[in-house]
């Protein structure tokens, strides 16, 4: 198992306006990209504010999932998938199907269909929504060796919550996903504490660790090289339930993943 190195805020640029060339340029480094909410803003023409009141809403109404294997009750999330046409600038909302990843990538979910509620087309309908999920396909289009001509698309609104006394971002443990590019993005933390992310090489020693608290900050991930992780998270007041809202959109060039 790789060890983690403490990285500060400022090694990893996390506060940073670089350009999308520079965003690219860290992916290819070292197979991941912190944006703070100013540098995804500037990435998809829409600044934080316009994110929170066009998207944020949204988690408010998502449904509880029913497939977790650890018997928690921490989770709620919904579930898209789109196309993503990159010399068109389109992205289509695909007939709605089960998430299923291989036991390979999810030793605890994968080999079994689940079937999330869909994201709401209300949602969907938002230019805020469209800009965020193709601006960050480009990006990823342009780090990949063979330049994709559509992205597969899997979308994850997630709200782990406290009101068990503890929630896990990541059930599964340190994991890839088995696509392309991941994207993880914050929406909101309320009442919490933990939920740090690390990352760590897939086929190497290093490794950082840090905690996504402003929101509309993200995590971009060359899927094959790093392999990542959240830890638990436990409210700040024992009395109140808190939750942490995330985000979490996949990329992959050779359709979506499916049982054979």
């Amino acid at each position: 198992m790789s060890s983690f190195a403490a990285a500060s805020y400022d090694r990893i640029d996390f506060e940073a306006v670089p350009p999308s060339a520079t965003h690219a340029m860290r992916l290819r480094g070292q197979g991941f990209a912190v944006l703070g909410p100013q540098a995804l803003a500037a990435l998809c023409g829409h600044a934080p504010a316009e994110l929170d009141g066009a998207l944020a809403p949204f988690w408010e109404r998502l449904a509880p999932d029913a497939y977790l294997k650890d018997g928690g009750r921490y989770r709620k999330r919904r579930h898209g998938c789109y196309l993503h046409e990159l010399d068109a600038g389109r992205l289509e909302a695909m007939p709605h199907r089960a998430h299923w990843q291989p036991t390979t990538y999810n030793a605890l979910h994968g080999g079994m269909e689940r079937w999330f509620d869909p994201i709401e087309p209300a949602m969907a309908a938002q230019p805020a929504w469209r800009d965020l999920v193709t601006s960050i396909g480009r990006l990823f289009g342009e780090v990949a060796t063979t330049p994709p001509r559509r992205w597969y698309v899997e979308a994850h609104p997630f709200r782990i919550d406290t009101s068990d006394g503890v929630g896990r971002p990541t059930p599964e443990g340190a994991h890839r996903d088995g696509v392309d590019f991941v994207a993880v993005i914050l929406v909101g933390r309320h009442g919490v504490k933990g939920g740090e992310t690390r990352v760590f090489e897939a086929e190497g020693p290093r490794g950082v660790r840090f905690t996504l608290e402003q929101p509309w900050s993200a995590l971009l991930l060359d899927d094959p090289r790093v392999i990542h992780e959240s830890t638990p998270i436990v409210p700040l007041d024992e009395t109140r339930p808190g939750h942490r809202d995330t985000l979490v959109l996949t990329y992959r060039a050779d359709g979506f993943q499916a049982p054979a």
